[in-house]
């Protein structure tokens, strides 16, 4: 099995624990240990270290973590909408692949998605049928 293969497995696998809420109870119970624990090292500056070193460092890892899991998520989704847009006769193509596209680009073609939804709008009113309000 490729390095690859075993980080994605890996994340995947950390991205999911972390999510859960017994994960979480975890945490704030070793939080609320560390600073009853306070009292008995005196608050010295090693005992603040402890936590400090303990957080920095999960968050500094669980930030490349959760970023993978999230890539992979958006380019599964990505690839879903694709195939839903080949699928749909009469489907604009060009918006397949359409997060590739430059900022001007993504625009113009949301402007023009706009556009065709005013005049469907428009053309529903025209013969008489009831149109639902929507923010554009």
């Amino acid at each position: 099995m490729d390095a690859q293969r075993v980080f994605v497995r890996f994340a995947h696998t950390i991205s999911h624990l972390a999510g859960r809420p017994a994960t979480f109870a975890v945490a704030v119970l070793l939080i609320v240990v560390w600073a009853v624990s306070g009292p008995v090292f005196h608050y010295s500056e090693t005992w603040q270290l402890v936590v400090n070193t303990a957080t920095t460092i999960i968050t500094f890892l669980m930030v490349f973590v959760l970023q993978n899991t999230q890539n992979r998520d958006g380019e599964a989704i990505q690839a879903k909408l694709d195939e839903l847009v080949f699928a749909l006769k009469g489907a604009d193509n060009r918006f397949v692949a359409a997060e590739q596209l430059s900022d001007d680009e993504l625009k113009r073609l949301r402007e023009l998605l706009v556009t065709q939804a005013k005049q469907a709008t428009e053309a529903l009113e025209d013969r008489g049928e009831p149109v639902k309000e929507q923010a554009v």
